[in-house]
């Protein structure tokens, strides 16, 4: 792959990254909107008025662009130098250090640590398993994007609407990870007809 090359897929990487990262992020800000005290539509109240806060944003941005149009010249170098950056610890220029063990071993271990960190719940926050292993001194300077790819990879599902306290965000359930995994499922398939 030539250097070009190697600078746009940092840069698309990136900024997938980046835009996953501020989906989540928004996506967490609304969330923590509802209110646990309040039942039906007015526990949702807080939810709805950020949602509004953020259309009201989206508009003032908009109609400074359209007032000063060189503004677009600003934001994008903003959102290049940030994609930039996110490409740059995206999870696979990460794995090559070698410091993170219990999250990078096997399907099995990464399993066993989320339920570890899971307890006796049903399900799990990524969010919380990433505090856990930065605890631990582990996964420093990944995120819960870079988590949710790590999991991709290894074929963990990783769902945006886990509920933990009331609040709905990117985690794993239980039932999914106490399925048997595709490798397993694939040896356990292939044991008979070795033994005929």
């Amino acid at each position: 792959m030539s250097r070009l090359a190697r600078h746009a897929d940092r840069l698309a990487t990136g900024s997938a990254a980046l835009r996953l990262r501020l989906t989540t992020a928004v996506q967490a800000w609304i969330a923590r909107g509802r209110r646990d005290d309040l039942t039906g539509w007015r526990a949702a109240l807080g939810c709805w008025a950020r949602l509004a806060l953020l259309g009201l944003a989206g508009y003032l941005l908009w109609r400074l662009v359209r007032a000063f149009p060189n503004l677009l010249w600003l934001l994008s170098t903003a959102w290049i130098l940030a994609a930039w950056r996110a490409g740059k610890t995206a999870p696979e220029d990460q794995d090559e250090d070698g410091g993170d063990a219990s999250w990078e071993a096997s399907v099995e271990s990464v399993r066993r640590l989320l339920l570890e960190v899971m307890g006796d719940a049903d399900a799990v926050h990524l969010r919380t398993v990433l505090a856990r292993l930065h605890q631990d001194g582990q996964w420093e300077g990944h995120t819960v994007t870079d988590m949710r790819t790590r999991l991709t990879l290894l074929g963990i599902p990783a769902d945006r609407n886990v509920k933990v306290g009331g609040i709905p965000t990117w985690g794993v359930r239980r039932r999914d990870l106490e399925a048997p995994s595709p490798v397993s499922a694939e040896q356990t398939s292939a044991e008979p007809s070795t033994a005929a």
